[in-house]
């Protein structure tokens, strides 16, 4: 040990002796190339971390979330007809690139309970969240407004999604049904319901509010295009397979 260190020592002493003979702007321009490089780095690899390759399904119970997560997972029509206390997840390439296996990412999907009692677990997975997939049922979408309204809004103004400006797609499934609603009239009849609930809520103190945002512009009627994180929307049909603007959302958010 003592050997180890005195040539230590003497390695240190001959740094120093020759960093002495090296004229003073070479080693201020060593020194400052060494410092931008080192900073480069570190910036690099903050750009290189892995993006989060997870989507959450959620939704009132009955929308078809559970139908679209096994559509793309496997193309099936399974319907789940009881409403799980657990989450519904799965890592897996998407159906419809099963055929480039090894060319795609796979995707983490989440398919939350949509029951009042159960959305807290919508929390557990919020901060890994790459994109939230808000399922309405367009065939059901009036009777069910102001509750589809109030749940999106509570999303809307979470802080892991404002923060994180997780997008967010509001996904009208069930439009195969003849008498299901466009996706121009939800989304006009929720930017209305959205606007009265930023009205009633606006008494509510600071404090009840602690871990919620404010939506849409002060003085202004309430548009998604007012929210700091993307808002889009899109038509699906879990039960036909018609479900390719949700992947395509999907794949936007997920890289391949």
């Amino acid at each position: 040990m003592e050997q180890w260190s005195h040539e230590a020592k003497q390695w240190l002493q001959r740094g120093i002796e020759y960093a002495q003979q090296i004229p003073p702007n070479q080693l201020y321009a060593a020194a400052a190339v060494l410092l931008i490089t080192t900073l480069l780095l570190v910036i690099v690899r903050l750009f290189k971390r892995t993006k989060s390759n997870t989507i959450m399904l959620t939704g009132l119970t009955g929308s078809g979330k559970t139908v679209l997560f096994y559509q793309l997972r496997d193309g099936s029509s399974h319907q789940g007809t009881v409403t799980s206390m657990e989450p519904n997840e799965g890592t897996f390439i998407l159906h419809s690139e099963s055929s480039k296996k090894g060319k795609t990412k796979p995707v983490h999907l989440v398919d939350v309970p949509g029951h009042s009692r159960l959305r807290p677990k919508l929390d557990e997975f919020l901060p890994q969240a790459a994109g939230i997939v808000f399922v309405v049922d367009a065939l059901e979408f009036l009777p069910n407004l102001r509750a589809v309204s109030e749940y999106l809004y509570d999303i809307l103004t979470k802080a892991s999604v404002v923060k994180r400006k997780v997008p967010v797609l509001i996904c009208c499934n069930k439009t195969d049904k003849v008498t299901a609603h466009t996706k121009d009239f939800i989304r006009k009849q929720l930017e209305k319901e959205i606007e009265k609930l930023r009205a009633s809520r606006s008494g509510i103190s600071e404090a009840d509010v602690a871990n919620e945002f404010t939506l849409g512009v002060h003085g202004e009627v309430f548009s998604f295009s007012h929210c700091s994180n993307k808002v889009s929307i899109a038509e699906s049909s879990g039960l036909t397979g018609d479900i390719s603007q949700l992947e395509q959302f999907i794949r936007e958010h997920v890289e391949p």
